[in-house]
């Protein structure tokens, strides 16, 4: 049996879109023509896979021209690798989910949180205020971490500072990575004409990426902090040592 053949009416049912807005998108060149017969149009699964593309971009923030451009350099039939590769390329790049929190919770971990505190924890994204004296946490991890780095007694706004810098170079270190594969993966498939057959490896690079992105970044990280920590409480440890040496003699 053949895939099913949709009317507009039934395809807007299937795709949660209005039929106005099908019709929209197929005047802007953004989804093709269905097949017609006897002055009725019908549509298949690639109509489907357009259409969730275009959803999932402008949910993702991207405007029509943009999404015109990459539909337009996608190769015909390519849909539904392309809606695969979109949701990889825009999964978010962990498995956490955000939680909510209110200011009082905030006070129980923190002790008392000012509202420079607070506005400096937006800045760098680690709080989302909702209103209400309520914020949404985008990694519950690290704000127990942070809860945990004051109670050893580091002061809030010293810890924030160290995540502001800690991000700084977390950025540099993913736009390396972002250029790897944009320069190295990305445009040379580009220039071959984004060949419909190479969209599966593209994939599969794209997720191996991911996954060395963070290995590597984690590893060097523990190598440089074991030489740093040696380094920093080595003279730390050889002061006091010399100093009791020195009233001996």
């Amino acid at each position: 049996m053949g895939d099913p053949e949709l009317t507009i009416d039934e395809l807007a049912q299937r795709t949660g879109m209005t039929v106005r807005n099908i019709r929209a998108h197929q005047t802007r060149g953004l989804l093709p023509p269905p097949a017609v017969r006897a002055r009725t149009g019908y549509y298949g699964p690639e109509h489907v896979a357009r259409l969730q593309v275009i959803r999932e971009m402008q949910d993702a923030g991207f405007n029509l021209s943009a999404i015109r451009h990459v539909l337009e350099m996608a190769p015909p039939g390519a849909g539904e690798e392309l809606l695969r590769f979109e949701r990889l390329l825009m999964a978010p790049w962990g498995e956490e989910q955000p939680e909510v929190v209110d200011l009082a919770e905030l006070a129980v971990r923190f002790g008392e949180v000012d509202e420079r505190a607070l506005h400096k924890a937006e800045e760098l994204g680690v709080l989302r205020r909702l209103g209400e004296e309520r914020y949404e946490v985008r990694s519950p991890w690290l704000l127990k971490a942070g809860e945990e780095v004051v109670a050893l007694g580091i002061p809030l706004d010293h810890a924030l500072a160290v995540v502001a810098k800690v991000q700084g170079h977390a950025r540099r270190v993913a736009r390396e990575f972002v250029r790897l594969f944009l320069e190295d993966v990305w445009r040379p498939f580009k220039d071959a004409g984004l060949p419909e057959d190479q969209l599966p490896v593209m994939r599969e690079s794209l997720g191996k990426l991911r996954s060395l992105a963070s290995d590597v970044l984690l590893t060097a990280f523990r190598l440089t902090m074991a030489m740093e920590v040696e380094a920093a409480f080595g003279k730390e440890l050889q002061r006091p040592i010399a100093k009791k040496r020195k009233q001996r003699s």
